[in-house]
């Protein structure tokens, strides 16, 4: 451990630190490049091998040139997944989950009719509901 200094260390480490975040910041381009559905197929192709060919420089130049778009990009993506989400949540509660008040007080008065559930039951599960 003698022949490698504690400061040599630090720096390694930062240097690794760095080349890690420029990897990430490469990707986050590269994702962002590919959703930008208002950018052509040339556009695209162009800005892929400038990164590609010219690493730094082609990150930079897209971070300076669209880095202000690439949160709209984000915030839309987020949006478009929350929408997805809800309409599967939707989806697969059924048909009869989330429905209205009136609707549950005509299912139980149904089922009271019925004989199902007794006046008591009845009067529990409305109060339930109205409240």
């Amino acid at each position: 451990m003698d022949d490698y200094p504690l400061l040599n260390l630090f720096w390694t480490m930062l240097w690794f630190f760095l080349w890690v975040m420029w990897f990430f910041l490469l990707f986050k381009v590269i994702t962002d490049l590919f959703r930008d559905h208002s950018l052509g197929g040339w556009g695209k192709a162009g800005w892929l091998i400038l990164v590609l060919v010219l690493p730094f420089l082609g990150v930079f130049v897209y971070l300076i040139a669209r880095g202000r778009s690439m949160h709209e990009r984000d915030a839309k993506q987020v949006q478009e997944n929350e929408q997805a989400f809800r309409a599967y949540v939707q989806k697969a509660a059924g048909p009869g989950a989330g429905g209205s008040s009136a609707d549950e007080l005509h299912k139980l008065a149904a089922l009271k009719d019925k004989g199902d559930i007794t006046q008591e039951e009845f009067d529990r599960a409305k109060a339930k509901l109205l409240v």
